[in-house]
């Protein structure tokens, strides 16, 4: 069903700018890195112009509390909500320049970095064009919506020698530091197989309530690469998550955070798994079509390592969602995995042993010290804790949960080539033709 635009995409801004012509065709034209921002003064302080100055894509949801964690940075918005733009910009008490086409915010030679909170379906070529553009990059989890999307955006980040971090904001909290450590030195022997619970997804959406879109939203631009439709209040703003070509459900966005989670203590950020195996129950109503009842099971060879993710699940702790790690000489629970992730207590007894605090400063949440991390790395040009190929990997085992869950067979997975084994028709469905104009580089 073809889409309707409600108003024209911006026009250039300068003659000079880097050109959405450029940016479709892929050219590599070369950037100069920006360097006023990442240089430290002589005293090993800041000086009055070493502040990063940074443009935020989606501002709504999730986007605003980037705009609170690093404030005093904040130096443009984007939206294709102008009531979310307008409403982003009005929290300072200094100008903010506005846009609704993100390409004139890559263009803008005031803005060093970019942080990305769009839905998912944006991430990958959003993050490729700024990259493109020379600014560095935040992008929210999960990281990428398609296999060969994820890869383009390491390749970029790699060729363009730009810093980006993925907001999986679990690893800077202290909890998960803690947890890390209690794992890696053998305290429950080796990890063999990791449960993790999560509720289920919910279902509803009236496919019914087609119709115009408002007039502060441009319904194209927010479909953007996504397959073409006729708006629908219940595809947006936050209900995408539960259409699996726009979102993919609880595994993609708190699965993710769990995921990242494992990844990070286990030492699977370079790996994934060897047979990925799913099941659920589609939907009997309702317009979303993320499956309830979902079950994935994922095989590790290096290490031997079974994952299984399971909605709703056997819930372990009085939690919402979490994981039980299963080691050789016993267990531990977790609690959470987001910005919240909370041990067990024979975890909080090794944590008050070794001198570590496995509780968040008061005041300060999780994704600040992620965005903190990010804003240093950008200085010193090092890798962030959570890098674009890690941000990969875990979305990679989101993204192919639902993957077998649709194909209805398990899957055998090369993480090295990331290929499926033997299975060319099912290889078609690691990317994405995209839409229109709005395909990554070739």
């Amino acid at each position: 069903m073809a889409s309707s635009t409600n108003t024209p995409l911006p026009k250039q801004p300068h003659s000079n700018a880097l050109s959405r012509r450029s940016f479709i065709a892929g050219t590599a034209a070369a950037f100069p890195m920006i360097v006023s921002s990442g240089v430290l003064a002589r005293d090993g302080k800041p000086g009055a112009n070493d502040r990063i100055v940074t443009g935020h894509i989606g501002v709504g949801g999730k986007g605003t509390s980037h705009l609170k964690g690093i404030q005093d940075n904040v130096g443009a918005v984007c939206d294709v909500d102008a009531v979310h733009a307008q409403n982003a910009a009005a929290r300072f008490d200094r100008k903010i320049a506005i846009y609704s086409d993100y390409r004139e915010l890559l263009d803008s030679k005031d803005i060093d970095a970019v942080v990305i909170a769009t839905p998912d379906h944006w991430h990958g070529l959003m993050t490729v064009h700024a990259c493109q553009a020379g600014k560095d990059v935040y992008v929210e989890k999960p990281a990428c919506k398609y296999i060969e999307e994820g890869r383009a955006m390491v390749d970029a980040a790699k060729r363009y020698k730009r810093v980006i971090q993925v907001g999986s904001q679990g690893r800077h909290h202290p909890g998960a530091a803690v947890l890390r450590k209690f794992l890696q030195e053998g305290s429950i022997g080796r990890v063999t197989r990791v449960e993790c619970w999560h509720n289920d997804n919910p279902v509803g959406g009236d496919p019914m309530n087609a119709t115009t879109p408002p007039s502060n939203l441009d319904w194209d631009l927010w479909l953007g690469p996504a397959a073409g439709r006729a708006y629908n209040s219940d595809y947006c703003h936050r209900n995408f998550r539960w259409m699996l070509d726009l979102g993919g459900g609880q595994i993609r966005d708190r699965g993710a955070h769990v995921f990242n989670l494992v990844s990070w203590f286990l030492g699977l950020d370079r790996t994934g798994p060897t047979r990925v195996e799913a099941s659920g129950k589609i939907p009997e109503s309702g317009l979303w079509d993320c499956p309830t009842n979902f079950e994935v099971t994922y095989e590790f060879e290096r290490p031997d390592l079974t994952i299984h993710w399971a909605q709703p699940g056997v819930q372990a702790a009085d939690f919402q969602f979490g994981a039980v790690y299963h080691g050789t000489k016993g267990k531990t629970i977790v609690r959470g995995g987001d910005g919240r992730v909370f041990p067990d207590e024979q975890v909080v007894e090794f944590a008050n042993a070794n001198g570590m605090k496995y509780a968040l400063p008061k005041g300060v949440p999780a994704h600040d010290l992620n965005l903190a991390n990010w804003l240093d790395c950008i200085k010193s040009r090092e890798q962030p804790v959570m890098d674009m190929e890690s941000g990969h990997r875990v979305a990679s085992m989101c993204i192919l949960a639902n993957l077998a869950y649709r194909l209805e067979r398990p899957i055998s997975w090369d993480a090295k080539r990331e290929r499926i084994i033997d299975d060319e028709p099912a290889n078609r469905l690691l990317g994405t033709p995209g839409r229109g104009q709005w395909r990554l580089p070739g």
